[in-house]
Order: structure tokens, then sequence, then C-alpha cells
């Protein structure tokens, strides 16, 4: 399945690997590229020091083509930005917020840069500001969202500009690529489908709470402090709607307090009643741990048997 996407970035498959801060690391990016498809470090908020570990770990783990994502909120994103050139990361992508000060400088260094965007008025600045592709990212998607679904933003972001775009929201199987593809999408972003990979590194009690999720899953807290966050139904979520509902000055400082390291808690120590077990609604569609090679390549040939066999199904 050849695109823009993969000829840009010299990839087999247009599928990326979502930066999921905490759990996006050398091993599952690696393990992505490997396959294929484009695997992506997540800068979060590590110190910059863990996250050269991660770039060189991933060197030595594939010769393949990967990403750094950098949250551009992060205190030491001007230090992440120099990173990657330093270190000779082919491909960039980011988010919260924008990344006009290091487009320059990343360009002139080779590298690829790709923002998220969730809505056609920022893919459009993005487009002018010269980056190489954008990531439409509608609010089915786990972690921190916008308002807009994938299937209203996609085609309205491809409508609106020239450079390719890849697709990002409910998307974990060949049937999400394949309608990707025929909104026009380059290629597809995941990130709930790579929770269940074996070389994705979170705590059991994480995978089994994605193992048994639905569709009515998940829950989007945060709106009330405007930072949106979809993440599975736990102890803590319920907690943060109940309070949101009775929203004041002091609840929101107590909301702060409950969530600060929740995702850790989820991801490392499978803390069931203070984490933040963060995932897309497409969950109830994850039910295998398998490795990202069977993932990908699954996914990709689904994708080619529907394209192919599109004409007959509307004859």
């Amino acid at each position: 399945m050849k695109t823009k996407i993969t000829q840009m970035l010299g990839i087999q498959y247009p599928v990326f690997q979502g930066a999921m801060a905490w759990i996006a690391d050398a091993e599952l990016a690696a393990a992505v590229s490997n396959a294929g498809g484009l695997g992506i470090i997540a800068g979060g908020a590590a110190p910059v020091t863990v996250v050269q570990q991660e770039i060189r770990r991933a060197k030595e783990l594939t010769d393949q083509p990967f990403a750094v994502n950098i949250m551009l909120l992060n205190p030491t994103a001007d230090a992440l930005a120099q990173l990657v050139i330093d270190e000779g990361v082919p491909v960039v992508t980011t988010g919260a917020g924008s990344p006009a000060k290091y487009i320059k400088q990343w360009k002139q260094a080779g590298i690829k840069v790709i923002p998220v965007v969730a809505s056609t008025a920022y893919a459009r600045r993005m487009e002018r500001m010269g980056v190489d592709a954008v990531i439409a990212e509608g609010m089915e998607s786990g972690g921190h969202i916008g308002e807009t679904t994938t299937m209203a933003l996609l085609p309205q972001v491809i409508d609106s500009v020239d450079i390719p775009v890849v697709a990002a929201g409910g998307i974990a199987d060949g049937r999400g690529l394949a309608a990707a593809r025929l909104f026009g999408a380059e290629g597809v972003q995941c990130g709930t489908i790579f929770l269940s990979a074996k070389e994705c590194n979170i705590s059991e009690q994480y995978k089994q709470m994605i193992y048994k999720a639905n569709d009515i899953s998940t829950v989007v807290t945060g709106r009330a402090s405007g930072h949106p966050v979809r993440s599975l139904k736990s102890p803590l979520s319920r907690k943060l709607v109940q309070m949101e509902g009775h929203i004041e000055t002091r609840t929101l400082e107590e909301i702060e307090a409950m969530t600060a390291g929740s995702l850790r808690k989820a991801v490392q120590d499978g803390n069931y009643e203070e984490g933040t077990f963060m995932s897309g609604q497409i969950a109830g569609l994850v039910k295998d741990n398998s490795d990202c090679k069977t993932i990908i390549e699954t996914m990709v040939h689904e994708a080619e048997i529907l394209l192919r066999n599109a004409p007959s199904r509307i004859g």
C-alpha cells in the first residue's frame, strides 16, 4: 500500500503508532518501524536525558525511520527541539502548541515535520508554515482530544490543504484504514490498538481493561478545565465526572491534585483506583495480544481486500 506518506518517509505501510505519553517508548516504536509502519517515541514531559536514551535505544533496535513526538507546552520543548536535530531523528510529530519557532531549523536539518491538528484553520496555518503533512485527529482518540469527530474533521482538513493528511481517532483495523483512504487520507495513526501489542510495556491491569472494554467503556473528563481527556471508565474517572458536575475554583484545584501522576500510576503501577487509563472509543475492537508486525500486516491486508472489492459493494 504505497501512498504519498510512505514515499515521503520511506516506510512500507501508511500506519503511524500514536505518541502515547509514558507508553510509546523505544521498544514499541522500534517494533512498529521494523513492522513497516512509523514508530513514534513520546517525548511527553520526560526529561531530555530520558528522551535521548530512548532515541539511542531505538537506533539500536531498528534501522528503519522512526519519529519523536514533542508536546510543545512542555517546559523542555526548546531542548527537545535541538535534541532531535543533534540525534538525527528523521521525523517529528508535534502536539499541544504551535511548532512555528522550530520549523525552520528542523527543515534545515532534513527533518520531516508533521503536527497533530484538530481544525481546518490550524491545518491551513501549519501548511503555510511549511510542515510536510498533518495528522487530523478526531475526538474518538484516547488522551487529550478536541471536539470534532474524525468523520467530520478528516474530509474538511483534506479539502483545506494540499499537503498529505494522516487520519487519527477511532481507527483500529483494516476497515478504518480503508475508510480513511477513501476519504483521501494518505495514512492513519493508531494508538489504542497498539496498547495490546506484546512490545507495549504497560501494566497488566491496563491491558486487561482494554481487552474487556466495549463501545461505551470510555468517558471524557477535563472539559470543565478546558483540557478534555478520554480514558476508560474507572474509579478516578467516575469521581472526576461527579466533581466536574459541581465545579468551582476549589474543585478545579482538587481535580488537578487528584490527576497529577495518574497516567504513570495506570501505565507503570496498574493502580486501578488512582490511575488514568487513556483509551480511544475503538477499544471494544481490541481483543488480542498480538505483536506489532501482526497488527500492522493484518490491518493493511484487510484494507487492501476491502478497497479492491469496493466496487462490488455498490454495484
